[in-house]
């Protein structure tokens, strides 16, 4: 990602503080079925016995689709089972993989599914977190300045709206194994995640200091 320039980061710093920036709904499938396969996910992967799939948001997770597009990332969401192209996940749970919100290349902000609804997006930590997934994340489509300011803005959003304690990168989760939010049951249930980019991280975290995360397990 390109530095930025004094004038790009003071225009940041203005639309990263507004409270004017929308989040534009566009539902993902969340039917009876998915409901199901959903309290299935936390009876079976956590010890989780519930009559909804409600959480109580603890953590922001933020991510990158590594799909070129805004419909194919979304498409790859919408449906309740896994599709066939996710083997390395699929045994453990029919669920498909999900997030609270999707940020296209542009920086508009789009919720696939309320944030009180549990998502599949981070192993051992689902039935607490929030995901926010970024459209891109290849050398080809690398995440945007755009996409940047809108996370700032939907982690200052979120940390005003719920009691969030934190805010890592898909690629730190495995540091909470040891923690009381982590719950998966199964030890080699683990996968490898460079999302969404230690650099991004960095300038989100930079940019939302003030709101007092709590560091993250070593």
């Amino acid at each position: 990602m390109k530095k930025f320039s004094i004038v790009f980061l003071f225009l940041s710093l203005l639309i990263s503080c507004s409270t004017t920036k929308k989040i534009v709904n566009k539902p993902i499938v969340f039917n009876t079925e998915r409901e199901q396969l959903t309290l299935d996910y936390l009876s079976t992967r956590y010890g989780i016995e519930q009559e909804s799939s409600v959480i109580i948001p603890k953590m922001i997770v933020l991510h990158w689709t590594v799909i070129p597009t805004l419909e194919k990332s979304f498409k790859a969401f919408n449906d309740p089972k896994l599709p066939n192209w996710r083997p390395d996940i699929k045994n453990v749970s029919g669920l498909n993989v999900s997030s609270h919100f999707l940020i296209d290349q542009d920086g508009i902000i789009y919720r696939l599914m309320p944030e009180t609804k549990m998502a599949r997006h981070v192993i051992g930590l689902n039935h607490c977190a929030i995901g926010v997934e970024n459209v891109g994340g290849t050398d080809d489509l690398p995440l945007t300045e755009a996409q940047l300011i809108s996370n700032i803005w939907l982690v200052k959003y979120l940390k005003k709206k719920y009691d969030i304690d934190y805010l890592i990168g898909h690629y730190e989760y495995q540091k909470f194994e040891d923690h009381e939010l982590w719950l998966e049951k199964n030890n080699d249930y683990r996968t490898i995640k460079t999302d969404p980019g230690e650099d991004f991280m960095k300038k989100v975290r930079s940019a939302t200091e003030k709101l007092n995360f709590k560091s993250l397990p070593q």
